[in-house]
């Protein structure tokens, strides 16, 4: 299983995985949409251009102009024109953003929203019905919205701009090779059912545990040399924009409104996913815990 984040090692780069990615039904709406804004935001480190490039590789195609503005560039990508900003030389994101969309591309990347000028040029080139692809710094997906209104966007455009917010990890995947399925410590797995009974009620009514909880771990072997691991892969979590959402931002973000909202939506917390990527044998319950020690699962 390949996931939309992963690294590969033993000198394989993470571009050729980019047509067997696989990502969660709300990505692949809002990458089938004819204009919008798509945030991914996360650490650094996270993985967030890699998710980019990932989504990128699904939406360049002959007939689309795709642009690039980035610090620096990371993956070259064939029939894509790419370039880097110059801060030094007066070419910043904002700068650079304004000059791609005189450019008439379809889709533009922006390696990431940094400042209240960024942002508008962002917004701007939204409402002028372009894809922007382009990352951010919060701590998880319910944080875009008040991030953007903050960074001077204005509460009545958002509906109109923002199609997805993608918040996201990464944790490393078990070597395939030496991963062996064990019953977890009566202290794990309280964690893990605990997480479970968090889970909104489409996703937990079909999940089927066993009656013998089991996760994986592994010791090491020659082909992961020894480390037991091979490779990583993301951890997520994705809210969409929807007309409750829109009336939400409209009349006035709280915290706990947008809470409320993404409940409804079914909404998995990054922690909630690599949970389930534990019980599928991907990672251990200690990368997801490290992972996501700083995000807080919302419940009702």
């Amino acid at each position: 299983m390949c996931s939309i984040n992963k690294t590969c090692v033993g000198g394989t780069s993470a571009t050729s995985h980019y047509a067997s990615l696989n990502m969660t039904p709300p990505m692949k709406e809002a990458l089938k949409k004819p204009y919008g804004l798509i945030l991914i935001t996360g650490p650094t480190s996270s993985g967030k251009t890699t998710t980019l490039y990932a989504m990128l590789s699904k939406l360049n195609k002959e007939e689309v102009n795709v642009l690039t503005l980035e610090d620096p560039v990371e993956y070259y990508l064939e029939g894509v024109n790419q370039s880097q900003v110059r801060p030094e030389l007066g070419f910043d994101f904002a700068k650079g953003l304004r000059h791609l969309v005189r450019q008439n591309p379809n889709i533009i990347m922006v390696g990431e929203i940094r400042d209240s000028e960024t942002a508008d040029a962002a917004t701007q080139a939204t409402l002028t019905g372009h894809i922007v692809l382009a990352t951010l710094h919060t701590t998880n997906a319910l944080g875009v919205v008040p991030r953007l209104i903050d960074m001077g966007v204005e509460p009545f455009l958002i509906p109109a701009i923002l199609n997805i917010a993608v918040a996201q990890r990464l944790v490393r995947t078990l070597c395939p090779h030496c991963k062996e399925s064990v019953v977890p410590k009566p202290e794990i797995k309280d964690i893990i059912l605990a997480e479970i009974e968090k889970l909104p009620p489409l996703i937990k009514k079909d999940l089927k545990l066993p009656k013998v909880l089991k996760i994986y771990e592994s010791k090491g072997c020659k082909k992961c040399n020894n480390f037991g691991f091979f490779g990583r892969t993301g951890v997520f979590e994705v809210l969409k924009m929807t007309d409750q959402l829109a009336e939400i931002i409209i009349k006035g973000v709280t915290e706990a409104n947008i809470q409320e909202e993404a409940l409804r939506q079914g909404f998995i917390a990054m922690k909630q996913d690599g949970i389930l990527k534990v019980l599928e044998g991907i990672t251990t319950i200690e990368e997801v815990l490290r992972a996501a020690a700083d995000i807080r699962v919302i419940t009702k």
